[in-house]
């Protein structure tokens, strides 16, 4: 098989975007460089042209870092043997898997459901949360959980639902960090809600509450006969600096979703955690929620990996020692070069972002760090918002990329926006 030159790899590339996939997307691409990525491993990415990024970005996907062999071993192996199953036969590695991810989970959640995508969780969750009788859906401003329809119903951002209307009935969005309005709309619903909240809100940009308030909403829950639900997709898995966000005030859900970081860079899968008594329906009828993917064998392995790589490397605590340094220094990089116009740079763990005062400089910083050979994200939730969500896998000599690639880019950029 012939290679085609790089240049022509991005044009045919390109072409096929534009025409097969989505106009929109391929402009998007063509502004952050027209780069075609075609190999990965560890924390850095390689284009067609032979161009290395290192990857700070991936949407919290990359904790164990691209191509782990722990989870490449884990996945090799059941590809080699049985990647998809009957699913009328019992199959080891969704029990396996399951088992794996309730040993690290918070007390009490000892079901598991698996699906493919984070928005797949969040749909089961509403919908074990409608066989509890809780038909009253309550969630924050600012949130993001998917944009399958039930989710988006849930995520706070009007640019996405609209043109999607109408969305599920009986949804209340309440400020994040605030529990006052949270428990006024509880209380007008007693025994009827179902609240959804993340531990950090990342697409809202790094949004971090109050010390207390999770544990706060967990009593108020309680107190109202409302089913809680903490959407971990992003902040799981160790990304911040510990297995869970509700593990910081020691927060124990009805349900728990998992995504993202579950399946270690390498097959994507997703999880609901839940409770013996919320699954209740569920338990009995097996039929009443089914995926002919769910539970994939290829995918399960995949997860067991990610669970084994990450206990394995002890990533957990690196992400939290990393996570300390890069703060730092991203704080002391950002304010040397932009001074006033940073409001605030903040983090927990490896989910990192840095609040600009003004639109465009958060876009404008992320396509030049991009020139500069670093990958990180925007917010979709937070034009003013760069963010980063690194992988735990990072060496001295990324991390000193890392920083002189951060400073040169917000040098560059200083003229612009800084002071």
């Amino acid at each position: 098989m012939t290679v085609a030159p790089a240049t022509t790899a991005r044009e045919e590339v390109g072409r096929l975007y534009r025409s097969r996939l989505s106009k929109g997307r391929a402009t998007l691409g063509e502004m952050f460089g027209g780069h075609v990525e075609v190999a990965s491993e560890g924390a850095w990415v390689t284009t067609a042209d032979g161009g290395r990024f290192l990857n700070c970005g991936g949407y919290g996907v990359f904790l164990t870092g691209a191509r782990h062999p722990t989870v490449l071993r884990y996945v090799t192996e059941q590809l080699h043997s049985h990647p998809v199953a009957t699913r009328l036969f019992l199959e080891p590695q969704a029990a396996l898997a399951a088992d794996a991810l309730v040993s690290v989970a918070p007390p009490g959640l000892e079901r598991v459901h698996f699906a493919g995508s984070g928005a797949e969780a969040v749909e089961t969750a509403i919908k074990v949360a409608r066989t509890q009788g809780r038909t009253r859906l309550i969630a924050m401003e600012s949130c993001y959980h998917g944009k399958t329809m039930g989710a988006l119903s849930l995520t706070g951002k009007e640019v996405f639902q609209n043109p999607f209307r109408p969305l599920l009935p009986d949804i209340t969005h309440v400020p994040y960090g605030d529990t006052a309005p949270l428990a006024e709309a509880l209380a007008a619903a007693p025994g009827e809600a179902c609240v959804f909240v993340e531990p950090v809100q990342g697409e809202a940009g790094v949004v971090i509450p109050p010390p207390g308030y999770l544990r706060e909403v967990e009593r108020l829950c309680r107190e109202h006969g409302a089913l809680l639900v903490l959407d971990e997709i992003q902040t799981g898995m160790g990304r911040l600096g510990s297995w869970w966000g509700a593990d910081a005030e020691d927060v124990r859900p009805d349900l728990l979703l998992v995504g993202k970081g579950l399946s270690g860079g390498v097959v994507p899968v997703s999880a609901v955690l839940s409770t013996p008594e919320a699954f209740s329906v569920f338990d009995r009828d097996p039929y009443l929620h089914t995926s002919t993917f769910s539970g994939a064998p290829l995918a399960t392995a995949a997860a067991r990996g990610a669970l084994a790589a990450i206990q394995e490397d002890e990533l957990v605590d690196r992400t939290r020692v990393l996570g300390d340094e890069i703060l730092n220094v991203l704080g002391r990089i950002v304010r040397a070069h932009y001074g006033s116009a940073v409001r605030e740079v903040r983090g927990r763990g490896l989910l990192l972002g840095v609040e600009f005062a003004e639109p465009g400089a958060a876009g404008d910083l992320l396509i030049e760090l991009i020139e500069h050979g670093v990958v990180a994200n925007h917010s979709l939730n937070s034009h003013l918002v760069l963010r980063l969500t690194p992988p735990a896998v990072l060496t001295r000599g990324d991390l000193d990329y890392l920083y002189e690639a951060l400073d040169r880019a917000c040098r560059a950029q200083s003229a612009r926006y800084g002071r």
